[in-house]
């Protein structure tokens, strides 16, 4: 991961002092229509004083109510709204005027846990404020900070060396943790934007040098956050626009609408729709404000296009020469906020600007360590952990890099049963493997193969404690199928370990992966016309509900033999409780691992109550209820 590059700029306050002393803050000029302040992110655990030191920078200047800007984090990291974090980040942010420019100041969440907002905050700013205690120095949340900030967005940061009058305005003492900074910025890849030593109760070189830190030759912070660039405008990206709003349905529209995150548009230009490959030249540009010739970044517009074009809300509209990705895999940075840890091949929801689909973590490659930025190596990320892997998501989605368009380049990912969001995340690239493979059509498909074997293919799946009696079950259920001439087969869990998965353990990582092959399997024996009897444990609902989301809705069959824990402790059949009990056997289902139960299978079988013979029986009855024999 590359971060951007600040500088840092010497020069002379001379007649700064000046023009402050002739001009009050209330007779400052307000920023012009259509200029963004300098955003300022002030990050900080409690008890440092990061809340003291943005008080005296807006006190330094000209209050604005309300900071419009905001708004961009809704198309950003959609999703986070719903849990107020738009809310809350407006109520934290205020935007003044100063002698020395127009700046944004937000104080960052103090709390470690709150990773989701300070990352939405860091993706909105441009600077990044590191506040430090000079009696505890740089630690690690100091270190987790610049690193979440760097990577989403606030790619120049300062750092704010406070509370120096606690070890008497030593110089040395500063000196070494400035040196400290300069290793950390390095790291980062960043430039060092500077480290000044303030006062922030007393205000010293919080907006002019002075008072006791003589020793301190820099310019004081405020000076230092003007000195500082603005990133390049929206406005000189390629041309993007997510369809928010259209006009007509099926066949086609020639009118749609939304607001331009990236680049300009004219009328004239010919633009292109993605995913698909619709074309259509601009002849009009409707705004608020009536007709316009043309439209940049963050403007609201609707677009008359020559013909109807074949189009969707959360498609994208780009400029035919610098059309962005559309790829189902990607490399991609996370930042896990979930309280539970990610589990690679899991499916969950994706949210791309307004495009959804589901989306797994195929495969992480590594996590950060935020102190020396090393990359480890790793199974899963826990709470606030950042990582690096690819993602392989359920259709093609239209993304750019972030760092060219963080609108179309972030992500977020939702638990697909309590719609929580788990991740948030930035694109780096499309995988080649996404953009040269193409579904092959076959000649014979799978109606025929079933119309062959006379039956309608699907899986019944088998879920319980081990020793439930499942994999007994499922095989007497095919000796009376295959009697009647169907043509089955049975997935057992010992069976397939034995080869397809023969690599997995028992992790609950391993076992989500031990489900994901396992139903792809079944689904390709359906598609050869089988009725396939999957037997296996597959504790987790999550993955129950993908298997079931990868078949048509009356492919899938859930059946839930229920018996109790006591029962299948009794039976143990394969001894395995008996040595979970004694700790030679981790991650034992039941024991120290969870089985989550269905909540509603389709089937469920008393199998602690009935005889294997008696549910089969109803199994039986049950399928030619269903016209499945």
């Amino acid at each position: 991961m590359r971060a951007g590059r600040a500088h840092r700029v010497e020069f002379e306050s001379a007649g700064r002092d000046t023009f402050m002393e002739n001009k009050a803050p209330n007779d400052l000029e307000w920023p012009k229509a259509g200029t963004a302040p300098l955003r300022v992110l002030v990050c900080g655990p409690a008890g440092v004083g990061k809340t003291t030191l943005s008080e005296k920078l807006v006190e330094a200047g000209k209050p604005i109510a309300r900071d419009t800007r905001a708004a961009s984090l809704e198309l950003r990291f959609d999703g986070l709204m719903e849990s107020g974090v738009l809310g809350v980040l407006d109520n934290a942010c205020t935007t003044v005027v100063t002698p020395d420019g127009d700046f944004t100041i937000c104080d960052a969440p103090a709390k470690a846990s709150d990773t989701a907002m300070l990352a939405a905050a860091a993706s909105m700013s441009d600077v990044a404020l590191i506040v430090i205690d000079a009696s505890n120095g740089l630690d690690h949340r100091a270190h987790y900070q610049a690193l979440i900030s760097s990577m989403l967005g606030a790619h120049q940061i300062v750092l704010a060396v406070n509370k120096l009058d606690a070890v008497d305005r030593a110089e040395v003492h500063f000196d070494q943790l400035r040196s400290q900074f300069e290793e950390m910025a390095k790291l980062l890849e960043l430039q060092v934007g500077a480290a000044i030593p303030v006062v922030a109760e007393t205000g010293e070189n919080v907006v002019r040098s002075g008072g006791e830190l003589s020793w301190y030759r820099g310019p004081a912070l405020l000076e230092q956050l003007a000195a500082f660039e603005k990133p390049a405008e929206a406005a000189g990206r390629p041309f993007r626009m997510i369809i928010q709003q259209m006009e007509g349905e099926g066949g086609g529209t020639a009118e749609l609408a939304g607001i331009v995150s990236g680049g300009k548009i004219r009328r004239g230009d010919e633009i292109v729709v993605l995913p698909g490959s619709a074309t259509a030249q601009v002849v009009g540009l409707a705004t608020p404000d009536g007709e316009a010739e043309g439209v940049v970044a963050g403007e609201t517009v609707t677009l008359k296009l020559s013909k109807p074009v074949e189009a969707a809300v959360g498609d994208v509209l780009a400029a035919m020469d610098a059309a962005p990705s559309v790829s189902d895999q990607v490399a991609a940075h996370l930042i896990w906020i979930d309280r539970e840890p990610l589990l690679p091949g899991r499916v969950y929801s994706i949210a791309v600007g307004l495009q959804t689909a589901t989306a797994t973590v195929s495969t992480l490659k590594h996590k950060v360590d935020a102190d020396t930025l090393e990359h480890q190596a790793a199974a899963t990320l826990e709470p606030g952990d950042v990582g690096y892997g690819n993602l392989s998501i359920s259709r093609p989605v239209v993304f750019d890099a972030y760092t060219q368009n963080p609108d179309l380049g972030s992500f977020v990912l939702f638990d697909k049963i309590t719609n929580a969001a788990v991740a948030v995340g930035i694109f780096e690239f499309g995988l080649w493997r996404g953009t040269n493979l193409q579904w092959q059509a076959l000649e014979v498909e799978k109606v025929a193969r079933a119309d062959l074997k006379g039956q309608r293919p699907c899986v019944l799946w088998f879920t319980g404690l081990s020793g439930a009696g499942k994999s007994t079950i499922a095989s007497l259920l095919e000796k009376r199928l295959h009697a009647l001439g169907r043509h089955t087969y049975v997935l057992d869990g010992d069976n397939v370990r034995h080869g397809l998965n023969k690599d997995l353990g028992f992790t609950d990582a391993d076992r989500v992966e031990n489900i994901r092959r396992v139903a792809e399997t079944a689904k390709l024996f359906v598609d050869a016309g089988l009725i396939v009897m999957v037997s296996f444990i597959s504790p987790f609902r999550m993955e129950r509900r993908m298997a079931r989301d990868l078949l048509s809705r009356d492919e899938f069959i859930e059946v839930f033999v229920d018996a109790s824990l006591e029962v299948c402790e009794q039976r143990d059949p394969k001894g395995l409780y008996k040595k979970a009990r004694a700790g030679e056997i981790r991650n034992f289902t039941g024991i120290d691992s969870i089985y989550e139960q269905p909540e509603n299978a389709d089937i469920t079988l008393a199998a602690g109550d009935l005889s294997p013979d008696n549910l089969v029986e109803q199994m039986m009855r049950e399928l030619q209820l269903r016209k499945l024999i």
